[in-house]
């Protein structure tokens, strides 16, 4: 019996992000390993984006999310370390977007369509003019191509985000959807934030770039929900669907190097 491939994580900070430890921890507890790395040095040294099997996003406020959020971390990779993300996508190393993540991946233009590199839709700001923290009811979209989604169906996500309206032209809704392209939508009256069509996360043509303004690193563990304690019994003992999102993209990962043997 050959060995199981342990998939080598990257993930990739900057001032003002605060999420990556509980990202990192997320794809360990997946059965991967990571790698922490400053955008500095991966300015220095780009060919180490090369040697990793998954890129995560994580989420916080980047340079304060000063002019709007994920502009400027957007902008230094887009100068800086452009080609080497495309080269990893063209590859078809999944990638993963978290909240600031995420607005990161569309105003880098990874996200929707990665191969020109547009922004062609946005995060705005809330709806309500406030930031949303609470725990909301998300749905995956069957028919989507997303890898990162795959059998999760209704269930429960934190939310954190003062930016986190996904808006775009109606062509490009029309586009996303027709190609299955909208991977997670918030549960019917329970969108926190006034996206279109209750969009909150997609993936791109390929369905391993993928992008959410929910927070599925937050809830790989029981007792990470704050009403674990009321959740019956066997409620420790179930795998949370946070955690879900990254062995599915683990388990990608590991079915596609299997098949190139």
């Amino acid at each position: 019996m050959m060995p199981v491939m342990t998939p080598k994580t990257l993930i990739l900070r900057t001032a003002g992000t605060n999420c990556d430890a509980e990202l990192a921890y997320a794809f360990e507890q997946a059965g991967a390993t990571t790698q922490t790395i400053h955008i500095a040095k991966l300015i220095e040294q780009p060919d180490l984006i090369g040697s990793f099997d998954l890129i995560g996003f994580p989420g916080g406020f980047s340079y304060g999310d000063d002019i709007a959020a994920g502009r400027i971390l957007a902008n230094r990779l887009k100068h800086r370390l452009l080609g080497p993300l495309q080269d990893a996508a063209n590859r078809g190393v999944p990638m993963i977007g978290i909240c600031n993540g995420f607005q990161v991946l569309v105003k880098l233009g990874l996200l929707p369509f990665h191969d020109n590199a547009d922004q062609v839709c946005t995060l705005a700001d809330n709806i309500s003019g406030r930031f949303a923290c609470k725990w909301g009811q998300v749905v995956s979209d069957e028919a989507s191509r997303c890898i990162w989604t795959q059998g999760l169906g209704a269930f429960e996500l934190p939310i954190a985000h003062g930016e986190g309206r996904f808006t775009a032209l109606p062509q490009t809704l029309d586009q996303l959807k027709s190609n299955n392209q909208v991977a997670l939508r918030y549960a019917a009256g329970a969108n926190p934030n006034g996206s279109d069509d209750d969009i909150a996360g997609i993936c791109d043509p390929s369905g391993v770039i993928f992008g959410l303004m929910p927070h599925p690193e937050r809830y790989v563990t029981a007792t990470q929900h704050p009403q674990w304690t009321r959740q019956g019994e066997g409620f420790l003992t179930e795998t949370m669907p946070g955690l879900k999102f990254f062995q599915n993209a683990v388990s990608h990962v590991r079915e596609r190097a299997a098949a190139s043997v």
